[in-house]
């Protein structure tokens, strides 16, 4: 597991542009066979990646001092590759594309596998500090209900911005109160439509939440500018398809894009809030 430190934005204001992809950006993230984890001082999340080939087993590993992984966290998970199964303590969920999956603190033995050993799942993972067990469920953005299956209720699909803007999107929210309840992890997906690049304008800080993206559904040749920084002392890093960015609480939020992209977000900290953001002006941005 990788480790990163917290950064300073007094510091970050200073830092070049390989620095800033040394401290925030995850690259080579899906490898086929393996399992990458980083866990980062922000309000300690851990996330990554599962493609297993063969079973892949979580394990806690040194960083945690746990006897199991999920011994004091919990954890949420969104398949972007084939289908998949996630085994927890003896129980087979099967997660297909865009499918998710949380699971609660004090579960044991957790196995990603591949519906198909040719055709890799890509399981992305967000996991989070604990204090309290939830019910493990299957999330699916749409399907009927059954035991140990939510799906995404309509007003948790909410649709934003206008082509006029270039920021029309689909805001599927799978992890929140309501819904699939944790007890600090907020997780979901954003999908831009056919013309709109950016996913955010006006941007906006939350200082009461860190949170982690990855962009996905992207040609080799696209990429996407993730700005961050203080309003005052914006900065961009340019990301590929299936990277992930650490964005700090007290980072704005945005980003645009070469072309219509997808996004996960998952959003770690003192609440759970959705709509708790502070929108910084556009004639304030620098």
């Amino acid at each position: 597991m990788e480790v990163r430190t917290a950064s300073s934005p007094k510091d970050v204001m200073h830092y070049t542009t390989q620095r800033l992809r040394e401290e925030f950006l995850v690259d080579d993230l899906f490898r086929k066979g393996e399992m990458k984890l980083v866990y980062s001082h922000i309000d300690r999340i851990i996330f990554g990646s599962a493609v297993p080939v063969e079973p892949i087993a979580l394990t806690a590993g040194q960083e945690l001092r746990a006897d199991y992984f999920l011994q004091r966290r919990e954890m949420g998970v969104i398949n972007i590759g084939q289908p998949g199964i996630i085994t927890v303590d003896g129980t087979d969920y099967e997660v297909g594309y865009k499918e998710g999956m949380y699971i609660g603190m004090g579960a044991q033995d957790i196995t990603f596998k591949s519906v198909d050993s040719g055709k890799s799942a890509k399981f992305y993972i967000n996991s989070a500090p604990a204090h309290k067990s939830y019910p493990t469920v299957l999330i699916k953005p749409q399907g009927e209900p059954a035991d140990g299956v939510v799906i995404v209720k309509d007003e948790n699909k909410v649709e934003l911005g206008s082509l006029e803007e270039s920021n029309h999107r689909v805001i599927c929210k799978y992890i929140l109160p309501g819904q699939v309840e944790s007890c600090q992890l907020v997780m979901g997906m954003t999908q831009l439509q056919s013309g709109s690049v950016w996913n955010t304008m006006p941007c906006h800080t939350h200082d009461r939440r860190m949170e982690v993206y990855l962009y996905f559904d992207m040609p080799d040749d696209a990429l996407v500018m993730h700005y961050m920084g203080e309003p005052t002392e914006t900065r961009h890093i340019v990301m590929r398809n299936e990277q992930a960015v650490i964005s700090p609480s007290w980072s704005i939020h945005a980003g645009s894009g070469t072309r219509a992209y997808t996004f996960i977000w998952g959003m770690v900290g003192e609440n759970q809030t959705f709509g708790d953001m502070d929108e910084v002006a556009m004639n304030d941005l620098k």
